[in-house]
């Protein structure tokens, strides 16, 4: 693809006008033909960094796998995928990752895609199924390679990397200083881009306040806290980081019952629950969000005010990695470490001072906004303006009363004002939605 095409789809579909100066080194550095290895800092842009480079070196389609892009969770494969749609032209791009039905895949594959985003154990699954022919492979991308040898990919990775025969350039990206590389990786004199002292400009952008809590269990000085900090129109984005799946899920259910519009997130939740809890908070619906450390990277979160440690993290990389989910490209966010009666900062929490709980702080935990459920999605041949013209021209609800949808293979949410709501679900026991009743209903 020619450069200029690429910038135009970056600004008319991502709202991309320009880019940053990593991202601008990164196209130079694509051009010299060399492997490169990008340390960037978390949020910092390194799927557009990398994607424009790619697209840049793709031939035209043949039909042949081109490039392949591994990354080490569901929930990037499918942000780097969802970038890599808009912005990819003529170019076919599919992910694979588990959670999801594997015959869907599998039909998928049937036309070779030019890109395939990926796991590392779905993509090997599809090779040793003979599903997919990765020889001609050229581009290959390991994205969050230091996240990937943490969570111990290392042997699939070299699998993978044995059916790849014709590889002519390798791109490895990582938030943290680079591991040393394994041996099954054949990078030949890098090109080596260093961000990662960015960091430090986050310091103008993020504030970080120590709040203490007077007893040993934080739920009511979290909800004072949340109450202080919101305004009275509802929350702001906010996450809540937690040390473990059961504290977030007694967390989630505390705040439910006080109507906060709250949502949970871990790594014992099905796939479904995991995507639809991200997309309830990016959509502003559910905007306070209570999640393990599985949330601090690898999510395409946007728009996150408020960063809260209810738990002290266990170590300095995941601290940092927790405050990275706000401040992000540009935008301010606050940081707040809540400490119960015998708890103390560590040495490398550095603060900006103490955040005091007004006692009377009347800030509304609600968004004001439901989150519909839809029983179709892309596989049913379901697109957003579907769904937007039945709620406004079958159902008469106004467009400014309809927030963000998300269409999923089965299924899709679209978030709306809760005096809607009711309405949305009456008519669709009536009304058709491209020719086909379908079950809506509130998210629970």
């Amino acid at each position: 693809m020619k450069e200029k095409e690429i910038r135009k789809l970056l600004a008319d579909k991502e709202g991309i006008l320009n880019l940053n100066p990593m991202q601008e080194k990164m196209i130079q550095a694509g051009a010299e033909k060399r492997d490169i290895i990008l340390l960037s800092p978390t949020g910092s842009g390194k799927t557009v960094a990398f994607a424009v480079p790619l697209l840049k070196m793709l031939k035209s389609p043949t039909g042949q796998l081109q490039a392949i892009i591994i990354a080490p969770s569901r929930e990037l494969v499918i942000q780097i995928a969802g970038v890599l749609r808009n912005i990819s032209g003529e170019f076919r791009v599919l992910a694979l990752y588990g959670g999801h039905k594997v015959e869907d895949e599998v039909n998928s594959l049937k036309v070779t895609p030019d890109i395939i985003v990926a796991t590392p154990g779905r993509l090997l699954d599809h090779i040793n199924r003979r599903n997919i022919e990765v020889i001609p492979t050229r581009i290959l991308v390991l994205d969050e390679f230091d996240k990937s040898l943490e969570l111990g990919f290392e042997d699939e990775m070299s699998k993978i990397i044995k059916h790849l025969k014709n590889l002519s350039r390798i791109i490895l990206t990582s938030a943290t200083e680079a591991p040393s590389i394994p041996d099954f990786l054949p990078i030949n004199n890098p090109i080596v881009l260093n961000y990662l002292s960015d960091n430090k400009k986050l310091k103008h952008r993020m504030t970080v306040k120590s709040v203490h809590s007077d007893g040993k269990d934080k739920l009511k000085s979290l909800e004072g806290l949340l109450r202080s900090i919101s305004p009275e129109s509802g929350p702001e984005k906010s996450i809540i980081f937690v040390n473990h799946r059961e504290s977030a899920e007694r967390i989630y259910e505390y705040l439910h019952k006080k109507g906060a519009s709250c949502v949970l997130y871990h790594g014992a939740l099905q796939q479904r629950e995991r995507e639809s809890a991200i997309a309830a908070f990016n959509s502003g619906a559910r905007p306070i969000l209570i999640a393990t450390d599985l949330a601090a990277r690898g999510l395409d979160i946007s728009g996150v005010k408020n960063v809260v440690h209810y738990h002290l993290p266990l170590t300095e990389e995941t601290y940092t990695h927790r405050n990275g989910r706000t401040a992000r490209v540009e935008e301010v966010g606050d940081v707040y470490i809540l400490l119960g009666p015998d708890e103390q900062l560590n040495d490398y929490m550095q603060t900006d001072g103490v955040y005091g709980i007004s006692e009377n702080a009347d800030g509304s935990l609600s968004s004001g906004k439901e989150l519909l459920y839809i029983s179709a999605g892309k596989r049913e041949k379901l697109s957003k303006g579907d769904i937007l013209g039945f709620i406004t021209k079958e159902v008469g609800v106004p467009g400014n009363e309809v927030g963000k949808i998300s269409v999923f293979d089965h299924y899709a949410l679209v978030a709306v004002d809760a005096n809607a709501a009711s309405q949305i679900i009456a008519a669709s026991k009536q009304k058709k939605i491209k020719g086909e009743k379908r079950k809506i209903g509130i998210l629970s």
